[in-house]
């Protein structure tokens, strides 16, 4: 399969080459304290250095205030601004025109009525990360390991390239390219050895899989 994949969630070194060498086109990196993949700006600053051009490197953000978005984007050399919390149309539009960088909207399904959200998001975001919903109450707004009902995007497109995430893994990722049409793949916790760990073997059999499929 000729799908594009997204990493997300690397907090060392050891991890960015594991995805890097396995053929990842997407590197990402989680700025939200909650989450047990939150790296600081010095730490992604060092890993986001040694990503070789021609990777995109992607910062996870949740409703981050202009303050600590002008802070990551002046001192980590990345790509594109990833939108994983309640923002709105307006703030998408504004974050882009802001940062002058690529901005992808994640966007939670679990029912018929939230793919309505992507047709709106898909007119201001450059990209869109069609995502899980969380479980109610949940601390994290993505990386749960959930995976949504995919016959609600089957063979969908919008204004925007799209990528599929949600609790992907070797298992499952080529019956869910298969059904929805995805040509872009994101995931983090389908190759981890415990949350926030990143498994070198695991992403090389992701990256396998998604290949032979």
């Amino acid at each position: 399969m000729d799908t594009r994949v997204k990493i997300c969630g690397l907090r060392t070194p050891d991890a960015v080459s594991a995805a890097v060498e396995a053929g990842a086109q997407y590197v990402g990196f989680v700025f939200f304290p909650k989450s047990p993949r939150n790296v600081d700006i010095e730490t992604a600053r060092a890993l986001a250095l040694d990503v070789p051009v021609g990777v995109a490197k992607v910062a996870l953000v949740v409703n981050a205030s202009d303050e600590e978005l002008d802070r990551l984007t002046g001192e980590v050399p990345i790509d594109m601004l990833q939108l994983h919390g309640s923002e709105s149309l307006e703030r998408v539009a504004e974050v882009r025109d802001r940062f002058g960088l690529p901005v992808m909207k994640a966007v939670g399904v679990s029912e018929p009525r939230d793919v309505q959200a992507l047709d709106a998001y898909g007119m201001v975001a450059d990209q869109l990360l069609v995502d899980a919903k969380p479980p109610k109450n949940g601390a994290l707004p993505g990386g749960n390991g959930l995976s949504f009902d995919w016959r609600l995007i089957s063979k969908r497109g919008w204004n925007a390239p799209w990528m599929l995430a949600g609790g992907l893994t070797v298992d499952n990722v080529v019956q869910a390219v298969q059904m929805t049409g995805a040509k872009q793949v994101d995931l983090s916790s389908g190759v981890e050895s415990a949350p926030g760990v990143k498994d070198p073997a695991k992403i090389r059999a992701f990256m396998a899989a998604l290949r032979a499929g």
